[in-house]
This record gives structure tokens, C-alpha cells and sequence, in this order.
């Protein structure tokens, strides 16, 4: 087991390696080395490593049509909480069409992805989904039947989440829940870009073939489904850093903010908490409040105009500090700390996107910036692999 390839560290990638000659890490985000060629690169070596573990029985194919549930247990300040969804494949759509993407991406893990997927043959890392349907109750009984028993599997992670995993694979339950999910609508949560690359490869794949049967394995793709209307879903705010001239900061955003200096051991989350239309700046080595006295985005759609992480990229960086580079950072202390060390010159934090605003935004066909979301726990991989092709 591994976290998604976006969020391992160089150091956590060796960690990985070092702790088993079988972690997922090898095949889903391998390590370069210095005589990489086109013949032996990451890339080849992943469809090595996931062959030789095949014939190894390393990984075993499920004799049986499954779903495979899924339980994330985790900490939060209100208390322990259990997220309970499942594993299963999604027939690929165009976004926008029954699956709805929020985000929007970059190209460069588009392309790494699918260099990864065309030449492993496989979806390693699955995307993680919530599903809205009317049937919900269906799937919800036959999860928490099966999550009743011993796991199959079990692991916990390093930030001390738990992850149980199930074999659903009793054919009246299979058929149950294809019959709740084969109209259901899909949002995309985390996994964006491995969306846009299994579209992208079963693209590929058609043009070779001259058409699309629609049944073969690249017309779909491995997914994590938890129902949207969970209460234990739970999404974060990822921050912001920005290089800047801290001198005018103040004066840039004092037309459209009120800017309230608050104490130096003043938490500034705890500040911001669940209030509308506030940030948090760290700049300068002080901490300080923004609420918006006028924030007004005319130019920009109803859907996305007050929420707050399009505020901070179209108000605050695009006119008033005019920033076209920032980068990102979850941790509220190594985001203070890369500001102390000089790596930026300023940060912003926000409160989270609700989950609302996620489905709210998908279904009018619009995206957020990248990043908006920070859905949590991490889904992790290595738990279940979609093989495209025979190995």
C-alpha cells in the first residue's frame, strides 16, 4: 500500500522502497534512474514488476465478478469518523455527460499517467468519486453487511488512518449494486487527471481498433465511490504561496479588503473558521484577516463567483497582487515555515470548499482553479489493480 503518486515525497518514495520489494510504489510512481532509456525506464519497469508479481501470485486476479468495499477511519476534530464506499469499474463518458469533473488540470500528469497506463496496461491508482443516487440505500445495506465482517485487508497509513478493505463478490449483491449505480450521476473528487488520461487512452485504443465496441476493458476505468451524501466525507482547504513585495501588499488589497492585524501566536484558521468571504495572510512575519468589502466578479460566472478560492486566484492574485505563479501547500505550519524560510514571501489560507459547491459547480459544466478540494483521507493504492490487458 502507497498514497497517490501526486502526494509521495521523494524521501516518502524511498521509504517505500526500502519497506517492501512489493509496495505498490514500483509499479505506480517508480523511481528514475540515471541510465533510463526508451527499452528500461519507470515505465517498463512498472509493467515488469506488475507481471512478474502476477506470476508470482504477489497480486491475485479475483476469480469472480467483484466490488470490493472499502473503509477510510480516521481522526478530525469533531471526533473519529468512518467513511465507508467501494471499488468498482465506471464505463469512461465524456466529462460532463454522467461524470462530472470540478477542477481544473495541468498537462504534465496527464502525460505521465499515461505513459504509466499504456505501457503497464493497467489503472494502478483509482479515482476517487462521489456517486448521487436515488437507489443509495441499496448500496448502503450491502456495505455495512459486509464491513460487519473481518476485512480481507488491512493497513495504516502514516497520518494514523486506518484502511479496511472487503471482497464483495456474492452474486445477488453484485447485481444489486449494478442495478443502484447504472444511472447514477459520478463527481469527480480527486482524480482528475487520471480521468482525463483513461479517456485519452481508450481514445487511443479505439482509433487502433477503427471503433468502439464499448465492452472492451480500456471503455472503463477503476474507481473509489463514496456516496455524496455522506456526513463523514470531510474536505480541507489546500493554502497558498505567493512570491510578492510585501512592502505594497497591504495597500494592493486594502480597496477591496478589510485588513485586520491579529497576534503573533494567533492561529490563523482558527480565525477565518467557518466564516464567509474571509482569508487568512501570512506575510512580513505577521498574521493578518482579509474580509472582502467588495469582491465582486462580475466577468465571472454565478456558480463560481463567491466562492472563495476563485476570490483569491481571479480577485487577489489576478488583479490586485497580478501573481501568475503560486504554489500549494496543506500542512498550516510547513506553509508558515516555507514563508519564515524565505521560500516564498507571502501565504493565503482559506476555508474549505464544501461539498456542495463541488456538485453545484460540476453540473454547470464549469471548473474551480487546481486545488480547490483537499478531500480527506487520502484513497490509498494498492489495495485493488484494473488490468486493460492480458499480462
Amino acid at each position: 500500500m502507497a498514497p497517490p503518486y501526486d502526494v509521495i515525497t521523494p524521501e516518502m518514495r524511498e521509504s517505500l522502497y526500502a519497506q517492501s520489494p512489493y509496495n505498490i510504489v514500483r509499479i505506480d510512481f517508480g523511481i528514475e534512474s540515471p541510465g533510463d532509456s526508451e527499452e528500461d525506464n519507470r515505465y517498463t519497469r512498472a509493467k515488469d514488476f506488475l507481471s512478474t508479481w502476477m506470476e508470482k501470485d504477489i497480486l491475485v486476479r479475483s476469480e469472480k465478478p467483484s466490488y470490493y468495499a472499502y473503509r477510510m477511519s480516521f481522526d478530525t476534530r469533531n471526533g473519529r469518523k468512518d467513511l465507508v464506499g467501494f471499488y468498482g469499474l465506471t464505463r469512461l463518458v465524456e466529462l460532463g455527460t454522467g461524470v462530472y469533473p470540478h477542477e481544473a488540470t495541468h498537462s504534465k500528469p496527464k502525460k505521465d499517467r499515461l505513459s504509466l497506463m499504456t505501457e503497464s496496461g493497467a489503472n494502478t491508482s483509482s479515482i476517487y468519486s462521489l456517486y448521487k443516487s436515488a437507489k443509495g440505500s441499496t448500496i448502503k445495506k450491502i456495505l455495512n453487511k459486509t464491513v460487519s465482517g473481518e476485512p480481507y485487508m488491512e493497513a495504516t497509513d502514516p497520518d494514523g488512518t486506518l484502511h479496511s478493505f472487503w471482497i464483495i463478490d456474492d452474486p445477488e449483491h453484485v447485481t444489486s449494486m449494478q442495478e443502484a449505480l447504472s444511472q447514477v450521476d459520478v463527481f469527480i473528487a480527486d482524480g482528475h487527471h487520471r480521468y482525463e488520461t483513461a479517456l485519452e487512452y481508450k481514445r487511443i485504443k479505439d482509433e487502433e481498433a477503427g471503433a468502439s465496441s464499448g465492452k472492451s476493458p480500456h471503455d472503463y476505468v477503476l474507481m473509489f465511490l463514496a456516496d455524496i451524501a455522506d456526513p463523514s466525507l470531510v474536505a480541507l482547504p489546500t493554502h497558498r504561496l505567493v512570491t510578492v513585495d510585501t512592502e505594497t501588499i497591504a495597500e494592493r488589497l486594502s480597496e477591496n479588503f478589510e485588513i485586520t492585524e491579529i497576534g503573533d501566536d494567533a492561529h490563523i484558521l482558527a480565525a477565518i473558521e467557518n466564516k464567509a468571504h474571509i482569508f487568512g495572510m501570512y506575510a512580513g512575519g505577521k498574521r493578518y484577516t482579509l474580509r472582502c468589502r467588495t469582491c465582486g466578479l462580475e466577468d465571472v460566472s454565478p456558480e463560481l463567483k463567491d466562492l472563495d478560492v476563485v476570490v483569491l486566484h481571479k480577485l487577489i492574485f489576478g488583479k490586485l497582487l497580478e501573481v501568475g505563479n503560486w504554489g500549494y501547500e496543506m500542512d498550516y505550519r510547513t506553509t508558515l515555515s516555507m514563508v519564515d524560510e524565505g521560500e516564498y514571501d507571502a501565504a493565503f489560507f482559506l476555508n474549505p470548499t464544501a461539498v456542495s459547491d463541488v456538485e453545484r459547480v460540476a453540473v454547470a459544466g464549469l471548473r474551480m482553479p487546481p486545488k480547490s478540494t483537499y478531500f480527506y483521507p487520502k484513497v490509498q493504492t494498492g489495495f485493488v489493480i484494473n488490468t486493460l490487458k492480458s499480462l
